[in-house]
């Protein structure tokens, strides 16, 4: 593609070439890339095809580091909380068996249906939904992200929800589904608070979620943890919101949206005198640094995806429909 030199040039455009680059701003290549001022323009992310190739890529890497115990094998495309997940999975994998996973599987993915938002600046991202041959009937719902045309498309979320409950989403004419803004008030939650209030309804049970398996449900593991006896289980939940975090929204074909979203959490382990610390498994020992006498602090990051009601709606309640969760440190003490 030939590239303007400079305002001179420009200048010298007459009307016709103006009209021709204004169009070029606007299109859209075989392969998905954008052009001119593509940032600036309502796109679609990317090509159903190029989406399908992005897909077995990723497959193809997870499975090379999973077989090998390497994270450098899929590093390229993997970011945000699944990368931070992964990365410590194969760490902690490695370091039991130096000489690759011995009970490593393939990943398959099946039935893949892509959904395609279209939308003006970056990151661009796109959701696929299939079937796998792992984690049961589960559907698999990931969202591959990236920055910008020079950086390749990564998965930044990877959930798992139980079968019939991924929403319907409100697509265009052309089968373009919509965006939403994170920062959208026509929610029960801004998508961009989720993380910030899910965390504060696992504190004290406060907020507008829904009960479920990872909510009032893990509340109440938490609670009869809490009172194990000899141990003290303490636990901090933070929010993970910006960067490679960053929340992303899809509109459903009902007014209200899917947002998948990260947090942070630590449980603190502290036995009480003449008692001792549950004997960690070998993949949380893999991670620990210090020396576990007395206590075991360990860190995890998580990836959630919910559905959240329009504020029109007459259910108010947010559902968090899957969540996967990582140990990625641990310190002893």
């Amino acid at each position: 593609m030939s590239r303007d030199r400079g305002p001179l040039r420009l200048r010298r455009l007459d009307r016709s070439a103006l009209i021709a680059a204004s169009l070029t701003a606007l299109s859209l290549t075989a392969s998905g890339c954008m052009v001119v001022h593509g940032e600036r323009e309502v796109l679609p992310a990317t090509t159903a095809a190029e989406a399908a190739k992005a897909l077995g890529q990723f497959t193809a890497a997870y499975n090379a580091a999973d077989k090998a115990y390497d994270s450098s094998l899929d590093a390229g495309h993997v970011t945000g909380a699944l990368s931070a997940i992964d990365a410590a999975r194969l760490k902690a994998g490695a370091a039991n068996n130096p000489d690759g996973n011995p009970a490593h599987s393939p990943l398959k993915l099946s039935d893949a249906k892509y959904t395609i938002p279209k939308k003006a600046g970056w990151p661009r991202w796109f959701v696929v939904d299939a079937a796998g041959n792992k984690g049961g009937s589960a559907r698999w719902l990931l969202a591959f992200t990236r920055g910008s045309l020079d950086e390749p498309w990564q998965v930044a979320y990877l959930t798992l929800v139980a079968p019939g409950k991924v929403p319907e989403f409100k697509k265009d004419t052309d089968g373009w589904a919509e965006a939403v803004d994170t920062k959208s008030a026509g929610l029960t939650v801004r998508p961009a608070d989720v993380s910030k209030d899910y965390t504060t309804y696992l504190k004290d049970g406060q907020g507008a979620f829904a009960n479920g398996p990872h909510t009032s449900v893990w509340r109440a593991q938490r609670a009869k943890e809490a009172k194990r006896p000899g141990l003290v289980s303490q636990y901090i939940d933070e929010p993970l919101t910006s960067g490679d975090y960053a929340p992303l929204a899809l509109r459903t074909a009902d007014g209200g949206a899917l947002v998948f979203f990260s947090t942070h959490h630590y449980q603190k382990q502290t036995a009480y005198p003449g008692a001792s610390i549950p004997t960690p498994t070998d993949d949380v020992l893999a991670l620990t640094k210090g020396e576990i006498k007395q206590s075991l602090t360990m860190e995890f990051v998580s990836n959630e995806v919910a559905l959240e009601p329009a504020k029109a709606a007459g259910d108010q309640r947010v559902t968090v429909l899957g969540r996967i969760q990582g140990l990625t440190s641990a310190q002893g003490s």
